[in-house]
């Protein structure tokens, strides 16, 4: 299975081109700018209307819009992930958003350790803490979401948000994805990334 990995595309995605072909695409988040229902929508129907066999995108802390909104109409083969999760083709996919009402409350903790163990690619939209999280050598990654993936051990963990981090690193059992495509400076400049997934 072929899988493109992209994120933080920030109401920037009409911009991308030439995106490789891949059985499924992942968006992990910040899809939007101002977090407006109008961005989104138009996210929506790009995203939909891609020609990937499956589609699965997660929220980002930009996407405010979407805290605890029910998205409806989407493809068949297309899926928003939020604390939850879908299997394809015997890959078991989990995505968990990243919303501030969220982190403020609590939530957000109780989410990570809501994580099912037996996720082959966890989606998330912030890092694990000390890995393709550092930004001007302040790291904004979570301690409890390392200490889940260490514990659940993924094959994969996708997700984006510090837009300086972009890379791919590798740990014994877990392969770490930040595919920020845009710069600090909200430039589109990197790449998406392409991940064989061997079962």
């Amino acid at each position: 299975m072929l899988i493109l990995h992209l994120s933080d595309t920030h109401s920037k995605h009409h911009e991308l081109r030439n995106l490789p072909p891949a059985d499924i695409i992942i968006h992990s988040g910040d899809i939007s700018f101002a977090g407006s229902e109008n961005e989104v929508m138009d996210f929506i129907e790009w995203f939909g209307a891609l020609p990937y066999k499956y589609k699965i995108f997660i929220a980002g802390n930009h996407d405010d819009c979407l805290f605890q909104a029910k998205i409806d109409g989407l493809p068949q083969n297309c899926f928003y992930l939020c604390n939850s999760g879908v299997t394809i083709e015997g890959v078991k996919f989990y995505g968990v958003p990243m919303f501030m009402e969220d982190a403020m409350s609590g939530e957000y903790d109780r989410n990570i350790q809501k994580i099912p163990v037996d996720i082959d690619v966890l989606i998330t939209h912030q890092p694990p803490f000390g890995i393709l999280d550092n930004s001007a050598n302040i790291n904004y990654g979570d301690s409890n979401l390392l200490q889940m993936v260490l514990k659940n051990k993924p094959k994969y963990h996708l997700f984006g948000h510090i837009h300086g981090a972009y890379g791919i690193e590798k740990s014994e059992h877990t392969i770490f994805v930040n595919a920020a495509v845009l710069s600090e400076n909200y430039e589109l400049i990197e790449k998406s990334v392409l991940l064989i997934y061997k079962s």
